[in-house]
């Protein structure tokens, strides 16, 4: 939905080899055979998904390098690189996974936001299609789709995927919020507002979508409700941060707003 909207340490895990057997009559030892590296075990992913975007993208490409059919790391990776804002690099690693692993469902996710991330959407919605047709019970699918839809200018097309995707998932926060992000790049305040309080009031909404809400609040002028937001889920600075670029731009078209306000969020 938008242009803008993540090494600190690599991990070479070595399986202990052998060293070649002396024998008696020879001079000196033989020089031990290089390790191969293995894949992480479930302990060290699992412990990795608990660090920053910047570890995990080079311990998840790490990982894709050791085994490139592992249906898991390369997709990691490029969702790690989104995450950092390298939303091109993003784009690639996905495509790669897929070149080796046509039917992985999740990389074709992946590819699609990484493309609407860079605001490419057209170059995703293929992998998008991909996924609702493997998956057509996936609301995700569909949800990415109506926004890579937004951008390529199909109105009819984005709303007749977001309410697919609401049929197979009420009331979803992200998808709602979908809707309301594309409102705003419409400079359509007015519309994104309610759609972005009815998807606040969902148990599984998340911070985003709740920033979401904050921006809108914002921009349409009830800065003391943004405020209070912001001051709740975010620490001091990044939200001292975040109002000054509300300050900055309420009033202003939207979708510049919306293609901006993605990258201060978490401050």
């Amino acid at each position: 939905m938008s242009r803008t909207t993540a090494r600190i340490a690599t991990i070479a895990l070595l399986l202990g080899g052998l060293a070649t057997p002396v024998l008696a009559q020879a001079p000196a030892a033989q020089p031990a055979a290089p390790s191969a590296r293995q894949p992480a075990t479930a302990e060290v992913r699992a412990a990795y998904e608990r660090t920053d975007a910047l570890s995990r993208q080079i311990f998840w490409t790490d990982q894709a390098e050791i085994n490139p059919m592992d249906p898991v790391a390369g997709v990691k990776a490029a969702q790690a690189l989104r995450e950092l804002g390298r939303f091109d690099q993003a784009a690639e690693m996905a495509g790669k996974v897929l070149v080796v692993q046509p039917t992985n469902v999740e990389a074709m996710l992946e590819a699609g936001r990484a493309h609407i991330a860079r605001g490419q959407a057209f170059y995703g919605i293929a992998s998008l299609e991909g996924a609702r047709n493997a998956r057509p019970e996936d609301w995700r699918a569909w949800s990415l789709l109506g926004t890579a839809y937004e951008q390529v200018r199909r109105p009819d097309d984005a709303r007749a995927a977001w309410a697919q995707a609401l049929v197979l998932s009420p009331d979803n926060p992200d998808v709602l919020s979908n809707m309301a992000i594309s409102a705003m790049t419409r400079g359509d305040a007015a519309g994104a507002e309610p759609l972005l309080r009815r998807a606040v009031a969902q148990p599984g909404a998340s911070l985003k979508v709740r920033l979401n809400l904050a921006m809108v609040l914002g921009l349409t002028g009830n800065m003391a409700e943004a405020e209070q937001m912001l001051r709740r889920d975010l620490p001091p600075e990044a939200a001292d941060r975040n109002l000054s670029w509300l300050r900055e731009r309420a009033g202003g078209t939207g979708v510049d707003q919306a293609r901006t306000w993605g990258s201060l969020q978490g401050g």
